[in-house]
């Protein structure tokens, strides 16, 4: 729809379960925070996955968000990926959208690991375990819900000999 000329040039919208959700501008904390966390993740993940930042991840038919981050095995991928080990949403205007839309089509899709750097509030929101929920929008959330503060730390599932520490990740350590 983007090549046929259906939205205008730079608007930036994402598929999710069959509607199109326009997404946020880009502002300054939000892309400073990805320009830095792209290196630290490149340098974690980098040897065994690929860090996609901001493109497309085909979860089905239906739903092709671009997570501000995609920690991708590294493989040949003739299309967009179709799954992830961990995806990361950096959210200051997009909270309630990231928690809610989002955090429920990742469970859906099955990807097991999804965290929130919630900048409103300096918190990292670690969600885990995809189950079935009718009371979730797309029928899907994360049975376990983590929140981390600054001087606290996370070791992602795909990686549980590495671990972050919350203050680097939201930028509050040089």
């Amino acid at each position: 729809m983007g090549q046929a000329g259906v939205f205008p040039p730079g608007e930036r919208v994402e598929l999710i379960e069959g509607e199109i959700f326009p997404m946020s501008p880009h502002n300054p904390p939000h892309s400073n925070r990805i320009e830095r966390l792209n290196t630290l993740l490149v340098m974690a993940f980098g040897k065994t996955h690929g860090v996609r930042v901001q493109l497309p991840l085909t979860l089905n038919h239906l739903s092709e968000p671009e997570p501000d981050f995609a920690i991708v095995p590294l493989q040949t991928w003739t299309r967009h990926p179709d799954r992830a080990d961990l995806v990361i949403e950096v959210a200051d205007s997009s909270l309630s959208f990231d928690r809610n839309q989002k955090a429920s089509v990742y469970a859906k899709a099955g990807i097991v690991e999804y965290w929130i750097l919630n900048l409103k509030v300096g918190r990292l929101e670690v969600r885990r375990d995809p189950a079935a929920s009718s009371d979730a929008p797309y029928g899907w959330e994360y049975a376990t819900l983590h929140l981390l503060a600054p001087g606290q730390t996370i070791s992602p599932l795909l990686a549980p000999d590495t671990s972050f520490e919350v203050s680097q990740l939201l930028g509050l350590e040089v």
